[in-house]
């Protein structure tokens, strides 16, 4: 008579690769989620850099212009963004996943009064300009 002992051998082989799985469920899956929240934070930084280095090259370009000149620039956000412009600074405040905040500045020459521009998600237009017989330069929404 021929013993069959095969089926309790899949069976325990099974059983153990099913209990592997679940414990590298349980030790990978946190850490992949603060990767993806590490990531997404990196990606907001560079968005809202990328969006101020922007803004300020449109106020360098205005200031180097000089009175009477006027440029629009076209900007794409991941989010909404509060920006701070005064006279020679561009800044804002990001709100990170890991409940911290990061500020990002950018400096530049300009006579442009102190303002907050709020940029909405997706796709934003602003004036930078520096009205004819105007002493300083003015920045607005379209």
């Amino acid at each position: 008579m021929i013993r069959e002992d095969r089926g309790q051998v899949s069976l325990e082989y099974i059983l153990i690769f099913a209990i592997s799985l679940l414990f590298l469920m349980i030790f990978t899956l946190p850490l992949s989620e603060q990767a993806i929240e590490n990531t997404m934070d990196i990606t907001d930084s560079l968005n809202a850099k990328y969006v101020i280095s922007k803004i300020s090259w449109a106020i360098k370009e205005v200031y180097g212009e000089g009175q009477g000149s006027k440029h629009t620039v076209n900007l794409n956000s991941n989010n909404k963004i509060k920006i701070t412009i005064a006279d020679n600074y561009a800044s804002c405040n990001l709100k990170l996943k890991s409940k911290d905040s990061k500020q990002i500045k950018e400096c530049f020459n300009s006579n442009i009064k102190k303002t907050s521009i709020i940029l909405d998600k997706g796709a934003n237009t602003l004036i930078v300009e520096w009205p004819a017989n105007s002493e300083n330069m003015i920045i607005y929404r379209k």
